[in-house]
């Protein structure tokens, strides 16, 4: 289908990319997968959604968030972190002026009607 929504998933944790990928694609979207944020921004333009982890190797999901927000062709696509890192974080993006807040917030584990929910808002 060329009008199928394509989910880029930016997760360290091989369980959390294998799980995404068959809940997306189960769900009638298409997925694309990296393991850290400089994978993730090499594969973010031309993508509907960005769910993104917080704390990975190599370079985090904060570092690519602020990326993303800074490059003309990724800045509008939007972004739902799905991290373990505690509440206080979500605070703290909420607080900041370095970086927009993502368009979605939660927590591993991930309730999935809610996820859903969200993607479905905001790409359909």
């Amino acid at each position: 289908m060329a009008d199928t929504k394509t989910i880029l998933i930016v997760d360290d944790e091989q369980d959390e990319l294998t799980w995404l990928t068959a809940f997306f694609t189960d769900n009638g979207y298409r997925t694309d997968t990296a393991v850290d944020g400089e994978e993730g921004f090499a594969k973010a333009k031309g993508v509907d959604l960005i769910t993104l982890d917080i704390t990975m190797d190599n370079q985090s999901g904060v570092k690519m968030f602020k990326q993303l927000q800074g490059d003309p062709e990724t800045k509008d696509i939007p972004v739902i972190m799905i991290t373990g890192v505690a509440r206080e974080f979500q605070t703290f993006l909420k607080r900041t002026k370095q970086v927009e807040e993502p368009q979605g917030y939660f927590e591993k584990p991930v309730d999935r009607d809610a996820l859903l929910a969200k993607v479905k808002e905001l790409i359909g």
